[in-house]
């Protein structure tokens, strides 16, 4: 037997490839239902964040800084386990589903609100200035002024932060959630065979290459045109 037909028969197996093909789909629904829940949560939570440190009120924006420092520090499968091993000890019982998503959208609002915050304070004073000297209050210069100049900033860390963010739905493995790795490190603790783990590493590229080819297109789109 040839090193390439080692390769195959560790790897490559079509007889596992047949059997354990519809676990790798249906773990592809749940990722895609976790990213997607996610990334629509985390960054509607982070930009509400962001705009509500814009009024600057101290005893608002303290709250949001120890939030955001705590959540980009900690690791965020540190975070799973305490609240999945966690919270049932105080007697609220939530499904490893809910707990994947719950974490990694505080974890990408963490970000987003720091993104969308940069954003807002890196548009010059004088564009808020001549905004409420035509009459706008704080709202009405927020969301009609500052905030198109401010995301459109904030659209290269944002993609780029948002799909590694995704990508850490693989640490639902560790708390039963049956998405992609969850399926394939099953399967292949039943094979005997690293067959479903391919398979697994496979559905990933397939996911997240048109994830990535979108966030590029998107930050081409959205960026600045030089003069």
């Amino acid at each position: 037997m040839t090193g390439l037909d080692r390769f195959r028969d560790a790897f490559l197996k079509p007889e596992l490839i047949a059997r354990y093909w519809p676990d790798i789909l249906s773990g592809i629904a749940v990722t895609l239902q976790i990213a997607v829940a996610v990334v629509i949560t985390g960054l509607a939570l982070g930009l509400m964040l962001a705009v509500i440190r814009s009024y600057r009120i101290r005893l608002a924006n303290l709250p949001i800084i120890v939030f955001v420092d705590i959540f980009r520090a900690l690791p965020p499968l540190v975070v799973i386990l305490i609240v999945y091993f966690g919270l049932p000890n105080l007697g609220i019982n939530i499904s490893g589903f809910a707990v994947l998503w719950l974490v990694l959208s505080l974890v990408l609002a963490a970000f987003a609100e720091e993104i969308f915050w940069s954003g807002i304070v890196s548009v010059r004073k004088g564009q808020w200035d001549a905004a409420r000297s035509t009459g706008l209050d704080h709202w009405q210069t927020l969301t009609s002024v500052i905030l198109p100049q401010a995301i459109r900033i904030c659209v290269p860390p944002l993609t780029n932060r948002t799909i590694a963010v995704t990508k850490n739905t693989a640490l639902g493995t560790v708390i039963g959630v049956g998405e992609i790795m969850n399926q394939g490190t099953s399967a292949m603790s039943l094979s005997g065979n690293a067959t479903p783990l391919m398979m697994a590493a496979v559905a990933y590229v397939v996911i997240f290459v048109p994830v990535v080819a979108l966030g590029s297109w998107i930050e081409r789109r959205f960026a600045w045109k030089r003069a």
